[in-house]
């Protein structure tokens, strides 16, 4: 009795340190993506803030981080993908709504004439007045679903294969790998997820910045949208931004993995 109380103990005590790690990362991450998600954006320009490295073009820096896997037992690489997108998909309960929000406040007209919106409140009043909750807040949530899914989980799967082929090559332990090493690999995983999700990004952006101040919304859904991209512009319609969005994409995902990574081993 005594030993499975302190197991379970043990357990929440790691839960907890896994938990402001993952904090720390998040912190760290809005601090690094912040200054890339100021530049200005016409009208005509769908953004879309994600929440994983963000994109000059179609994302911003979010508040989900990764936390890297304390259980004795190694997971398989499926694991850490399912992991990832578990984590994903049920971010994107409360990333769905923000980020169409948000880009609808930054892809608005700034002149205080044509203004649609006088901040988050009145967007949020608008968009649920005009068209519900669900097809209005929620718009894009299909699409949203699949692409924080595969970011997720690439970006898991990525770091952590990378860490342990680290960790086989040269025979240490994760806490031996050095700080610059762990940064690295985070970059690249940041890289790796782009490369896999930035077509459903797209075309989510597309979707909730659709209509844009005329009441009328040009995709029916989100395999409207991919049919309409496709037949408009091919499959270079489904890449615009990607060159920005790897560019930055690099060390917003590095700082965040590096914070954790050290976070982690500062806990204990």
């Amino acid at each position: 009795m005594a030993e499975e109380l302190e197991a379970e103990n043990a357990s929440w005590e790691r839960t907890a340190k896994d938990l402001a790690a993952g904090a720390a990362g998040g912190i760290a991450q809005v601090l690094l993506g912040q200054p890339f998600g100021n530049a200005s954006m016409s009208s005509s320009t769908p953004v879309s803030p994600s929440n994983s490295a963000p994109s000059d073009a179609h994302s911003l820096s979010p508040s989900s981080s990764p936390s890297p896997t304390s259980a004795t037992k190694p997971l398989s690489y499926a694991q850490y993908y399912a992991s990832g997108a578990f984590a994903g998909l049920t971010n994107s309960i409360l990333s769905g709504p923000i980020e169409h929000v948000r880009i609808r406040l930054q892809t608005q007209p700034h002149s205080p004439t044509q203004r649609l919106y006088s901040g988050p409140l009145d967007c949020i009043r608008k968009i649920s007045s005009q068209a519900g909750v669900l097809s209005g807040l929620y718009r894009g949530q299909t699409v949203t679903l699949f692409r924080e899914a595969q970011a997720y989980g690439v970006w898991f799967l990525t770091f952590e294969y990378l860490m342990n082929r680290d960790m086989a090559r040269n025979g240490y332990s994760r806490k031996e790998i050095s700080s610059p090493k762990v940064a690295l690999y985070g970059g690249i995983a940041g890289e790796a997820l782009w490369v896999a999700s930035y077509p459903f990004d797209v075309v989510k952006s597309k979707m909730q910045s659709d209509g844009f101040g005329i009441g009328k919304q040009r995709y029916k859904n989100m395999r409207d949208c991919f049919r309409q991209t496709w037949r408009a512009e091919g499959w270079r319609g489904f890449w615009k931004g990607i060159g920005p969005t790897l560019v930055r994409a690099m060390p917003v995902s590095a700082g965040t993995f590096a914070v954790v990574e050290l976070a982690m081993r500062a806990l204990g």
